[in-house]
């Protein structure tokens, strides 16, 4: 299995790897936010590399808590670049 787990917060916001930085320094509902993401994208990677066994069910069940994480956490980062 590969060691890339695809997903990650860094590589969605690559041009804000600073910010995301100060974020995690200094915005604990962040932290909060962006730790629940990586538990669950690596969960849906396990799933979707099949080193872990889900139903379909649970699988999309995942990736729709994925997305709504990484909604608000969009949110928050575009706040704080002031956009």
């Amino acid at each position: 299995m590969s060691q890339h787990t695809p997903n990650e917060l860094t590589e969605i916001f690559k041009r804000d790897r600073d910010l995301l930085t100060r974020l995690k320094a200094d915005d604990a509902h962040y932290v909060k936010l962006a730790d629940e993401y990586h538990a669950v994208n690596r969960e849906v990677h396990r799933i979707e590399s099949e080193t872990e066994a889900a139903s379909d069910e649970r699988a999309e069940a995942l990736k729709k808590q994925r997305l709504g994480l990484l909604d608000r956490i969009t949110a928050i980062v575009t706040s704080a670049r002031g956009v």
